[in-house]
């Protein structure tokens, strides 16, 4: 089989398409929680904590340059300038987003597993050999039967 066969029938196997969907709808979909965690969650957790910005927690580990002109408290202006900050804020920013990416796939992945038991026909019973009957009534017919 040539390469270029080999590889066309790697590559339209179900599996590999049904990966490469999910990929592009994962992409896509994360996102839309990134949003969820930026616009929506952070704001609240932020009200709930007294105003708390987790994505301006950071440690300055480097100097800033004497020509810096932006704000020495400010994440993101540091890291323009090239100093050197240890932003756990954003670490921890990244965490949640994922937390909640993952609780959004098992509810997701729950849904759809609860679906496919609705469509699962129920196989009906297996239908018991003839010969198994036979030798059940011969086993009754025993049991029933005065011993000599």
């Amino acid at each position: 089989m040539s390469m270029i066969q080999e590889f066309k029938s790697f590559a339209l196997k179900g599996n590999v398409m049904d990966l490469a969907v999910g990929v592009i709808i994962g992409g896509a979909f994360s996102t839309i929680v990134n949003s969820i965690v930026k616009d929506l969650i952070m704001p609240v957790v932020g009200l709930v904590t007294g105003g708390l910005d987790f994505s301006n927690m950071f440690v300055k580990l480097g100097n800033i340059p004497p020509t810096f002109k932006g704000n020495p408290d400010s994440y993101k202006d540091l890291q323009t300038a090239g100093v050197a900050v240890f932003g756990y804020g954003s670490f921890i920013t990244v965490l949640i987003n994922f937390i909640i990416l993952a609780f959004i796939i098992f509810l997701m992945v729950k849904f759809i597993n609860k679906l496919r038991k609705a469509e699962e026909p129920v196989p009906p019973p297996a239908v018991t050999p003839e010969d198994v009957l036979l030798l059940r009534e011969i086993r009754d017919s025993l049991k029933t039967s005065p011993r000599v």
